[in-house]
């Protein structure tokens, strides 16, 4: 029985957290060992929190939510279907499974939760969401309106449902108040706008992004509509680009320019180069897998 018992434990351990459009398996991407301390930390204290009153939504959120920051994405949904249950008229935490639907490549769901929650907040102020990873000047930059309109008009795209995803992400830039939120979604709606062939409204949305904009976190999607407007060259944009997250936003949205402007070879390219890099569940990567996907 104890054999039996650590094996169970050892292959769950093992288990992938998706498996990637492309038929690859995607295991929990590796965290520094500094940072798995401190984000180990922190989980312990929010699962504390939520022992302590599991009737309290906002500790149930943060358990999930500190969760998934350590790559946990299929037990920080079930932390969120639990939350559900217990509060069912409360937005945030179908805003948060879908996230982490659209994280292990569960689309349908990911649209399913997130227009509940866009039908939930409909009429209802906004709130700023705080972050559980701040940026460098500890500064919220979203909403919880504009991530659920953010990640349901991703989901759409994603899907490949152009039409659909373009109003969500006016509403998504609409909503949001800030350089921040004005960079990040005039990126996916001008993107959006271009795959579906509307590339004098997609010229529009350029209009309001300027070299001076205060952006604080976004930075990789101003500089891809900076490049766009012809201010920026691919070269530039590329070796900005860093690493992580941000780098295959950008090296996404540069594939995606050459697509769109009649260079697939060019985008094949870096779809190859992002799905070989570990940085999964990234937005950027995801958009790699799923064009290569449609590719086969």
């Amino acid at each position: 029985m104890i054999l039996l018992l650590f094996l169970s434990v050892v292959l769950s351990a093992q288990a992938p957290e998706a498996t990637s459009l492309i038929g690859k398996p995607l295991f929990s991407p590796p965290v520094a060992e500094a940072a798995r301390a401190r984000m180990e930390g922190d989980l312990a204290t929010a699962r504390a929190a939520w022992e302590k009153d599991r009737g309290n939504a906002d500790a149930h959120i943060w358990f999930g939510r500190r969760t998934a920051y350590l790559g946990r994405f299929r037990e920080a949904i079930k932390i969120y279907t639990d939350g559900i249950a217990k509060h069912p008229a409360d937005a945030r935490f179908y805003r948060h499974r879908g996230h982490r639907y659209i994280t292990v490549r569960e689309f349908d769901r990911a649209i399913a939760d997130l227009e509940k929650a866009a039908a939930l907040v409909k009429g209802k102020p906004d709130e700023v969401e705080p972050d559980g990873q701040p940026n460098a000047r500890n500064i919220p930059t979203s909403t919880l309106h504009s991530n659920i309109w953010y990640h349901l008009a991703l989901a759409y795209y994603l899907k490949g449902d152009f039409e659909r995803a373009i109003p969500a992400w006016r509403t998504t830039r609409d909503v949001g108040k800030n350089p921040d939120n004005l960079v990040s979604a005039s990126h996916w709606l001008y993107t959006s706008l271009r795959r579906a062939g509307r590339t004098a409204d997609a010229a529009a949305v350029l209009t309001p992004i300027t070299d001076t904009l205060d952006v604080i976190e976004n930075s990789s999607y101003h500089l891809l509509l900076l490049l766009y407007k012809g201010e920026r060259t691919e070269e530039q944009v590329l070796k900005a680009a860093g690493e992580g997250a941000p780098a295959s936003a950008v090296r996404y949205g540069v594939s995606a320019w050459h697509l769109y402007n009649g260079r697939p070879a060019e985008a094949r390219k870096l779809w190859d180069a992002l799905v070989a890099g570990s940085d999964w569940p990234s937005f950027g990567f995801v958009g790699a897998e799923v064009e290569l996907a449609r590719k086969r």
